[in-house]
């Protein structure tokens, strides 16, 4: 879960995860750790039709998630971290 500081565009003031509910850091409004943010607009074919959703994880509630995959997540290696 997301927060922005009213009467600025986007300026980020806090990060929750959705999952166990701790707060991720941040410096600057910039997120300071590893996190997973999922934004999903269901169609026409969903039970959601023309709901979205939006949630952060982080990085040990992630890993939780997708250690319930059936099959795995698909995983490469960047070469260029920014």
């Amino acid at each position: 879960m997301r927060r922005f500081e009213e009467g600025q565009p986007r300026a980020l003031t806090q990060v929750v995860c959705n999952m166990c509910g701790r707060e991720l850091r941040l410096q600057n409004g910039y997120l300071r750790e590893g996190c997973f943010s999922g934004d999903v607009l269901f169609g026409y074919f969903s039970r959601r039709d023309g709901i979205s959703h939006h949630f952060d994880l982080c990085e040990d509630c992630y890993d939780k998630v997708i250690a319930r995959f059936r099959v795995p997540v698909e995983e490469n290696e960047g070469t260029e971290l920014v």
